[in-house]
């Protein structure tokens, strides 16, 4: 039932597909610049456009967050993703949002700004999930917060929240591959 619940939500948040220029504007704020987004600013994809940051292959090790702003374990271990994004030079946090296209602009983008959010943002819509989901990992159920690490050398997909000590772990295991 839970399962199904999800699906009909996620066919709802993704219902319609459509692809953003993005623009960043920078305004200062203490101690280090905050990405200011407008609607422009964060890209909406459907999965073509956001299979390619699955396959990088360069030296950085990526870690790409699936959440929405409607899903409270999500937002509480955001800030932990921030952290990483901040503290690791040679790791890229992805933050990948299922909000609900019709809440892009009131929910997701007044919520990044608020909350100050560094890391690149990227709206997913698309609403072929029993398509997308088994591409991004075959034992996904589709439930959220779900997490991908990795880099050249090591892949792992985690369908779980974190404490900031798992997330820290997790990701120094990667930086030691």
């Amino acid at each position: 039932m839970r399962n199904f619940l999800f699906f009909l939500c996620l066919i709802l948040i993704l219902s319609s597909c459509k692809n953003e220029h993005v623009e960043v504007k920078k305004t200062a704020t203490t101690n280090q610049t905050f990405i200011e987004v407008t609607l422009e600013d964060i890209p909406t994809v459907n999965y073509e456009g956001l299979e390619p940051i699955f396959n990088k292959k360069d030296d950085k090790t990526y870690v790409i967050n699936f959440w929405a702003t409607w899903c409270l374990p999500c937002v509480k271990e955001l800030p932990y993703f921030e952290r990483i994004n901040q503290e690791y030079k040679d790791v890229e946090v992805i933050l990948v949002s299922l909000d609900f296209p019709k809440q892009k602009e009131k929910r997701l983008i007044s919520f990044v700004n608020k909350k100050k959010i560094q890391s690149q943002v990227i709206h997913f819509d698309d609403f072929n999930e029993q398509v997308w989901i088994p591409k991004i990992d075959k034992n996904w159920s589709g439930a959220i917060p779900a997490t991908i690490i990795y880099n050249k050398n090591k892949r792992k997909f985690y369908e779980q929240s974190f404490t900031e000590e798992e997330l820290q772990k997790e990701v120094q295991s990667f930086l030691k591959s």
